[in-house]
C-alpha cells in the first residue's frame, strides 16, 4: 500500500511518500531542528459545535527526523529539494546525519543566503544551508540530480522495459526558462519542482511554492495532466500571494491540503466559493493518505478535529489500524469527473 505523510511543520513544508516498492521519497524538510517531539492532541478550539476554528496544531509541530524513525524508515531513496528557501530545508543537516540518502534532487538555482555572526537567519541555521551546498555538488551517496519538465527516468517513472509504472512521479516543473527567470529576478518560488504523483489511477499534485509563472506553465503545457486532481498540496502552503485562482477551475481537486500560515494569508475563500474540500495542518496536525485499489483513505493525528469532522458528517470515528496515532476520517474513490 502506498502512503503519503503530509507533516505539520509550522510554516514550512515536508511530505513523505512511501512507495509500494518500499522506496521512500521525501519532499522538503522543516522543523528538523526543533527539540520538542510530536504532540498531536492540543485540543483547545475556539468554536464548539463546528469543525472550524483554531485547533492550535501549529503550536505543536512535528520533527520529521523523529517521525521518520518512528515509522521505521532508515533509508531515503529520493530527497527532493523543491527550491532553495530555508523553510523547505530546515533540519537538512540532521536529516543527512540521521539517514542514508540515495538521490538528491536539486534545481539549478543561484540563490545566496546571508546569516549573522551566530550562524542564524531568523529561525534558520547556516549549517543547513552549508549542507545544502555540499549535497548539490555530491556525485554519489547521495547523487545530486537535476530534472526538468518532461524528465522521465528509471526508478521514478519507468520500469525495466521503459513503460510507465503504476506508482510514479511526473516532473511538470521547473523548466529551464523558469529557472533562468527566477535566477534573473531573485525570486525562487517559480523555480520550484512541481511533481505529479500517479498511483492506482489517482493524481496527487505537489506544488512546492509555485507562483503564477509556474501555474501558467502548468495550464498551458500540462492542462490535461493537472485537470481533475484527486489531492492537491496547495502551492505556497495555501497562501493567497496575489494568485489568479482560476487554476482551481481546471484542477478541481477532490481534496486540498493547506500548510500553516496566518489565517489572513490563507486563500480559504477561493476554495469555499467553488465548494472545494480543504483541510489545514492547523486543524488536522499530521495527515496520512493511504492508497488501496480504487480508493484512498485519509487519517489525521488530531483526534479533536477528527471527532468533530466525523460528527459533522454523521459517520463513526475510527482509529487507523496501521498507525495508532492517526484517526481515519475520509474515504474517496478515483476522481472520474
Amino acid at each position: 500500500m502506498a502512503r503519503i505523510h503530509f507533516l505539520n511543520v509550522n510554516e514550512g513544508d515536508c511530505s513523505i511518500i512511501q512507495h509500494e516498492n518500499g522506496n521512500v521519497s521525501m519532499i522538503d524538510i522543516c522543523c528538523g531542528n526543533i527539540e520538542i517531539e510530536d504532540h498531536t492532541n492540543c485540543s483547545s478550539v475556539d468554536l464548539k459545535e463546528t469543525i472550524l476554528g483554531n485547533y492550535h496544531q501549529k503550536e505543536t509541530p512535528t520533527n520529521p527526523i523523529s517521525y521518520l524513525s518512528n515509522i521505521g524508515v532508515s533509508t531515503i531513496f529520493r530527497y527532493i529539494q523543491t527550491h532553495p528557501d530555508m523553510d523547505h530545508m530546515d533540519g537538512l543537516q540532521k536529516l543527512k546525519d540521521s539517514f542514508e540518502i540515495i538521490n538528491f534532487w536539486d534545481t539549478d538555482n543561484t540563490k545566496k543566503q546571508k546569516f549573522d555572526e551566530k550562524g542564524k537567519n531568523g529561525l534558520y541555521l547556516k549549517k543547513d544551508w552549508d549542507c545544502y551546498q555540499k549535497l548539490r555538488q555530491s556525485k554519489n551517496a547521495p547523487k545530486a540530480l537535476l530534472y526538468y519538465d518532461g524528465s522521465r527516468a528509471k526508478y521514478f517513472a519507468k520500469d525495466e522495459n521503459g513503460e510507465l509504472l503504476d506508482d510514479y512521479l511526473q516532473v511538470l516543473a521547473p523548466t529551464k526558462e523558469l529557472i533562468k527567470t527566477a535566477n534573473d529576478i531573485g525570486d525562487w518560488n517559480d523555480s520550484s519542482y512541481v511533481i505529479l504523483y500517479h498511483i492506482h489511477g489517482f493524481k496527487v499534485l505537489f506544488c512546492g511554492d509555485a507562483d503564477m509563472k509556474t501555474i501558467n506553465h502548468l495550464l498551458r503545457d500540462h492542462k490535461k495532466d493537472v485537470a481533475n486532481i484527486d489531492v492537491l498540496i496547495a502551492p505556497h502552503h495555501g497562501r493567497d500571494s496575489d494568485k489568479d485562482f482560476a487554476f482551481l477551475d481546471v484542477m478541481c481537486p477532490q481534496l486540498t491540503l493547506f500548510g500553516n500560515a496566518k489565517s489572513k494569508h490563507l486563500a480559504y475563500d477561493k476554495w469555499n466559493s467553488r465548494g472545494l474540500k480543504h483541510i489545514t495542518s492547523n486543524q488536522a496536525g499530521n495527515i496520512l493518505i493511504e492508497f488501496k485499489d480504487d480508493a484512498f483513505y485519509l487519517s489525521v493525528s488530531n483526534k479533536t478535529f477528527a471527532d468533530r469532522y466525523c460528527k459533522s458528517r454523521g459517520c463513526t470515528l475510527l482509529r487507523n489500524s496501521q498507525f495508532n496515532s492517526y484517526w481515519r476520517i475520509l474515504e474517496c474513490s478515483v476522481n472520474i469527473i
